[in-house]
């Protein structure tokens, strides 16, 4: 069996209105696929068809203010309900107070514990190992949690043999760092790489942010460029890889670029998606991004 979480940053369930929420927008064969023809919104919130499961989720824990990446991501990741721990919302980076629950409670630690092989398949430049060896303690729950964990962090070597992939999918921010040479590909290409790498552990993660970019910047098309790169990513993934084997787990912190019609965070549910092996066990389990966690270990212990 394997794992596959797909951490996809800042999307919501939120209103049909094409004009405020670019999913109504954009042309996503494959999410309408999967869903039989809809799209998630307020009026729409869960879905069963042969392909797939969605089911909302809540990401506020009762707590007041909006959502943040620090603690809405640790929720997902640990299965604590790190907002209701800390007493508010926070982010971007993990509350230092809470690191201790992060360093032991991790899906990547809880998963070794059970004898599983793990991996984090984000590439890094060599700006990021510096920054990291300055000592920082600013760094995302999903990073830190593979360096308290031990999993290696993928660089540029790992990325040009094929062994990685980009966080933006198509490898273009990284000619911004200074990497002119590395070839852009398509999304479809990283979908199916992505495909190959999941054969090699049990859990796998990736982690995409340009959807909480877009909706902090309100720009509609850019939203629309972006969640259309997504969908031909996640075609490229779903044709290559073995549903019967495997388990697709697609899922947010908070909601953020399904509402332009603000810059912030949004306290709308956000989706979880589950395609192949053993996706109706989890939907059943998960209300909040807390109950993630916990229902992935269950499946593994299960199946």
């Amino acid at each position: 069996m394997h794992i596959l979480l797909l951490f996809l940053d800042g999307v919501g369930i939120g209103s049909d209105d094409p004009a405020i929420n670019p999913f109504f927008a954009a042309s996503l064969p494959t999410f309408r696929s999967l869903l039989g023809g809809s799209l998630p919104s307020f009026a729409n919130q869960r879905f069963e068809t042969r392909e797939a499961t969605l089911v909302p989720l809540d990401v506020t824990f009762g707590i007041k203010g909006l959502p943040q990446s620090g603690t809405g991501q640790m929720a997902l990741l640990t299965g604590a309900k790190a907002p209701v721990l800390f007493g508010r919302h926070f982010g971007p980076y993990p509350p230092v107070e809470l690191r201790d629950i992060l360093e032991k409670k991790n899906l990547f630690k809880q998963f070794q514990k059970r004898g599983r092989r793990v991996s984090f398949v984000n590439a890094y430049p060599r700006q990021f190992f510096q920054y990291v060896d300055t000592g920082t303690l600013r760094l995302t729950v999903t990073t830190l949690s593979c360096l308290l964990s031990g999993v290696p962090l993928r660089q540029y070597s790992d990325l040009i043999r094929g062994r990685a992939l980009s966080s933006d999918i198509i490898n273009a921010r990284w000619r911004e760092l200074g990497y002119e040479h590395l070839p852009i590909i398509t999304p479809e290409t990283a979908g199916k790489r992505l495909a190959r790498l999941v054969n090699e552990n049990f859990f796998t993660l990736f982690e995409f942010y340009l959807t909480d970019h877009a909706g902090h910047s309100q720009e509609r098309a850019w939203a629309i460029d972006v969640l259309e790169r997504y969908d031909r990513f996640l075609a490229g993934l779903l044709k290559e890889v073995n549903l019967r084997t495997t388990l697709v787990v697609l899922t947010s912190d908070h909601g953020n670029i399904e509402d332009l019609s603000t810059r912030t965070h949004t306290s709308n549910p956000v989706p979880l998606l589950l395609v192949g092996r053993g996706r109706k066990l989890v939907a059943k389990r998960a209300k909040t991004i807390a109950d993630v966690a916990p229902a992935l270990l269950h499946l593994a212990d299960t199946l």
